[in-house]
């Protein structure tokens, strides 16, 4: 099988979907905006072929680069497992006559206003949400809904340019900030409280083949606003718990209600006063390598996964669901340059052999600002056979270590 891999070089992780491309056995033509001298020896070493391109998001480029390879030779596949490059990949895609993930489903899962009415009108638990291109549109929306409501981009990731707004004199700024009364048309969505955490999937052909549960300590948008706060993320090995079922059952619907083939899934979702609600899905990895997680806790490779879900149609091994993983991020003191970290070694001594890897990067490295993410600065990926106590570790972590930065 011939694969046409969108972007090998960045992010960083994105060679290891190369390599399970290639560990399954396909031919695998890389196109990326890097120029092929840019590439290092082993990401060569999976790649049967590489073309430049001025932009992956530029579908005339794209296009053009995919009928210069169809005219070379036949392509069985072109994808792509970056958020912002779903969609132009999905339009090429169809131009070309190459099967894989519809411009539909590609919309569906990148439009928040679009994708929950049709996850509502399949009876899917969702917030109240609209599209809104006007100031009065936005007011309507708060005076129907009532505070707090909560206003992102259409088509963002994770908490990127997210707020969460509580009074009429918030949302009087926000207006203006996100150009609402500009006719800048963004999505307002209810309030959910509740405990936050994403069910992600990878299908074959429709079907779920491997399913992931995961928690977030705290909420998204609380963590990526508050510098105090070092939260985490785990993954749990107890899936097949009964207390999961409404959460997997949910992701079933909405996998079908969006036409989901055969792709990966990031789904997030809510748990609280008002019950199970989803929040949102990406027909796509999850960010900040949380794979990794995946492949830690079950003694699986999910990459070569997902490259056998791609060439063969099938999944190859189970997982073993032995341990649960978690990644917790550790915040500078303050955005500037790091000067040195407290408590390190304890918890080396304490929890060594929990630890995956870590990631402190050495004193005189600059920060990066703490909405960039769980990876951004800092970080420690841990697993342990409990769930209960991986979270103990993880609330040890964050009391114990310092970063400190001037």
């Amino acid at each position: 099988m011939h694969v046409l891999f969108v972007e090998p070089k960045f992010p960083k992780n994105q060679r290891e979907f190369v390599r399970g491309l290639h560990a399954a056995g396909a031919r695998v033509t890389g196109i990326g905006e890097a120029p092929v001298a840019a590439l290092d020896s082993e990401l060569k070493s999976w790649l049967y072929g590489y073309e430049e391109v001025g932009s992956v998001c530029d579908e005339g480029a794209m296009m053009d680069t995919v009928r210069r390879v169809q005219s070379r030779e036949w392509v069985d596949r072109l994808e792509a497992t970056v958020e912002a490059h779903i969609l132009p990949v999905a339009k090429v895609r169809k131009a070309a006559g190459i099967p894989g993930t519809t411009v539909e489903t590609a919309y569906l899962c990148r439009d928040k206003p679009a994708m929950k009415e049709v996850l509502r009108a399949a009876g899917v638990p969702c917030a109240a949400s609209a599209g809104v291109a006007s100031a009065d549109e936005a007011r309507a929306f708060a005076r129907r809904v009532g505070f707090p409501i909560i206003l992102k981009p259409r088509s963002g990731a994770g908490a990127a340019d997210t707020e969460r707004i509580d009074n009429d004199e918030q949302l009087e700024r926000a207006i203006r900030s996100h150009g609402i009364d500009r006719g800048h048309s963004i999505a307002a969505e209810e309030f959910i409280e509740g405990h936050e955490g994403f069910y992600d999937t990878l299908s074959i052909k429709g079907e779920i083949a491997h399913e992931f549960v995961s928690h977030y300590y705290p909420g998204v948008l609380e963590s990526m606003r508050e510098r105090w706060i070092t939260p985490y993320v785990i993954t749990t090995n107890r899936v097949g718990a009964p207390g999961y079922d409404e959460i997997k059952e949910m992701g079933r619907r909405v996998n079908r209600a969006l036409g989901i083939g055969t792709s990966a899934t990031h789904m997030e979702w809510f748990y609280g006063p008002k019950g199970l609600k989803f929040n949102e899905i990406g027909c796509r990895p999850p960010g900040v390598s949380v794979w990794d997680l995946y492949c830690a806790a079950n003694d699986l490779d999910l990459y070569r996964e997902w490259g056998m879900a791609i060439s063969h149609g099938r999944p190859d091994s189970p997982p073993s669901r032995r341990f649960a993983a978690a990644m917790i991020a550790l915040r500078p003191s303050q955005d500037g340059r790091i000067q040195g970290y407290e408590g390190v070694e304890e918890i080396q001594e304490r929890f060594g052999d929990q630890i995956i890897d870590a990631h402190l990067p050495p004193p005189g490295s600059g920060t990066q600002p703490i909405e960039a993410g769980y990876m951004a600065n800092a970080w420690i990926r841990l697993r342990h056979t409990d769930y209960d106590t991986l979270r103990g570790i993880c609330e040890e972590i964050g009391k114990t270590v310092k970063v400190y930065a001037a």
